[in-house]
């Protein structure tokens, strides 16, 4: 299976593998530098209901495709980053992990700055590597170097605007003076210390999850939303960045463009703002965002 790559420059190059935009719930990323080839949380997964549904076959249909397209890229990679321990990021335990066997995994640490159910997640998800004999290292706040690739992490920061979920790690690839930076599940950057990691790096691109609008008034507030708009102001206003791509948590909303109409008016100039689908050039498909509308169009479609 060949992988089309959508961000290029001299030596580095970035492929959008799996996303909310593209139909299931992920982040998975593949940053090919001239030194090393690298992918980014190797999983996906549904969201179990939206508007009191379950996932449509559709959703069913799209998540084996990313499946497929995620094993392929990790038999590809030299390495492989794990930024925390939920499913939309990590395989599920009844998975086969083949895929990952002797594969070397840079992963969030298991025992510290992590909530209970990504401890046990992780304990059982690091059991199924050891069977595969897979080469696991702790990379929290480290920086490591691969040929003239710098691949650095930030420390722990929350996963979104509470510490109950956890945390997750924030990624920067750097070669030949150009910089991504991949916020893994940050909702929208809505804490100080994840925008200070971004600023400190100065990115050409940011890949990030975006606020967490289709939570509004549940567990993601107004204020969560000011901050989070407010961070990413900042960081465009303060850094060297081309490319702002929103996705994951952003892209559940069908709304989102009328929620962030302007911000998106304000920044138009000032960077390109996309979603996964949208920078590669192909039409969204936020299967969960419309589930209702494919249950709707499937029991129509039943009936004729």
């Amino acid at each position: 299976m060949r992988f089309d790559t959508y961000i290029t420059w001299d030596r580095v190059e970035v492929t959008p593998i799996a996303f909310d935009s593209l139909g299931t719930r992920s982040m998975s990323t593949v940053i090919m530098a001239k030194s090393i080839k690298i992918l980014i949380d190797p999983s996906a997964a549904l969201g179990p209901r939206r508007y009191g549904l379950p996932p449509h076959p559709l959703e069913y249909e799209k998540l084996r495709e990313h499946k497929e397209k995620i094993s392929e890229a990790a038999r590809e990679s030299d390495i492989i980053i794990i930024t925390h321990y939920h499913y939309d990021h990590i395989p599920r335990p009844s998975e086969d992990i083949s895929w990952l066997a002797g594969k070397k995994l840079l992963i969030k640490d298991p025992h510290h700055n992590i909530n209970y159910s990504q401890r046990m997640r992780a304990r059982i998800f690091l059991e199924n590597l050891k069977k595969v004999n897979a080469d696991v290292e702790v990379v929290d706040g480290r920086e490591l170097v691969f040929g003239k690739c710098r691949v650095k992490f930030s420390e722990p920061v929350q996963h979104g605007n509470d510490s109950r979920l956890g945390y997750v790690l924030q990624v920067s690839v750097y070669e030949a003076g150009e910089t991504i930076i991949h916020t893994s599940d940050v909702e929208g950057i809505v804490v100080e210390e994840q925008a200070r990691f971004i600023i400190s790096n100065m990115p050409e691109v940011v890949i990030c999850d975006g606020p967490m609008t289709y939570m509004l008034g549940d567990k993601y507030s107004d204020e969560d939303l000011n901050k989070s708009l407010k961070n990413l102001k900042r960081i465009i206003k303060k850094t060297s960045i081309e490319t702002l791509i929103l996705d994951h948590h952003l892209t559940r909303d069908r709304q989102w463009r009328t929620k962030l109409k302007n911000f998106l008016e304000e920044l138009r100039d000032l960077v390109e703002i996309h979603t996964a689908a949208s920078y590669i050039g192909i039409p969204e498909q936020p299967l969960e965002s419309i589930r209702d509308i494919l249950w709707k169009t499937h029991k129509i479609e039943e009936k004729e």
